[in-house]
């Protein structure tokens, strides 16, 4: 994850990660990558991903980067001699021509300012280099947000959210496409993908505690963080459900390729 200020419970979000997991392998093994290159993993979480791609470039080597501390902690548990780990927030980036491909998975819907994100990328970027990210668009968790909002409506939280500031960026594939296509990448390519989901129950409230909430719990004082939390998971729970005992969420990612051609 990459919103400052936001810290999250890393194993706990290892365990719960399975369909981010899925995404990102997935990513990855289109990537096409030969063994050299040099790689920058934004919102790196956990750090299993960005180990996966540092078994892939042996030659090469993978930094990963996230602004919560708990869960850098939890990465620099992968080691290897082409890896690396540092706590960084996403538009905090300073690199200059450092990198070949840099990699985004479910994540950059933490990062509010991506005018600016693909500013340091660009920079980042070697000559031939290629971004890579895949996040939350329009259309994703329209149950859990549904749940939310109206939860910070609700007398018990209404006062004390009053002053929530939404920390996510979610936005239309047709507006991403327009956002980036003011920064000058080469071979440009903005698509969208249906990832609905359907969730055990164990599945669900584990991917609504960590990472879903946590801006929320956060916010809310300490003696009403229980009370918020079993209001989200109840209210989830009835309105998911489904026949065959799974619960349904949408997740809807947009995908975006681009090349640097300087």
């Amino acid at each position: 994850m990459t919103k400052p200020g936001f810290e999250f419970d890393a194993e706990r979000y290892k365990a719960c990660s399975r369909h981010q997991k899925e995404w990102g392998n997935k990513t990855i093994a289109e990537l096409g990558l030969r063994g050299g290159e040099r790689i920058l993993d934004i919102g790196c979480g956990d750090g299993v991903l960005t180990a996966r791609m540092a078994e892939l470039v042996p030659n090469g080597s993978v930094v990963g980067i996230d602004s919560s501390a708990n869960m850098i902690e939890t990465a620099r548990k992968n080691r290897a001699d082409n890896l690396r780990f540092e706590v960084l927030d996403a538009n905090e980036i300073a690199y200059c021509d450092e990198f070949d491909v840099i990699f985004s998975n479910a994540a950059l819907h933490w990062v509010l300012d991506h005018d600016r994100l693909h500013a340091n990328c660009l920079k980042a970027l070697r000559p031939g280099g290629q971004v890579r990210f895949t996040f939350a668009g329009e259309g994703n968790c329209t149950n859990f947000f549904s749940v939310v909002r109206e939860l910070m409506t609700d007398k018990r939280f209404k006062s004390i959210l009053d002053d929530f500031e939404w920390p996510w960026f979610m936005p239309s594939v047709a507006s991403y496409r327009e956002l980036v296509s003011k920064h000058g990448y080469e071979e440009l390519r903005v698509w969208g993908e249906n990832g609905d989901r359907h969730f055990t129950r164990e599945e669900l409230i584990g991917w609504i505690e960590q990472p879903s909430i946590v801006p929320f719990v956060q916010h809310i004082p300490a003696g009403s963080r229980i009370e918020f939390r079993d209001a989200v998971v109840d209210l989830m729970l009835q309105r998911t459900s489904e026949p065959e005992g799974t619960y349904f969420e949408t997740f809807r990612r947009i995908h975006m390729i681009g090349k640097n051609g300087a």
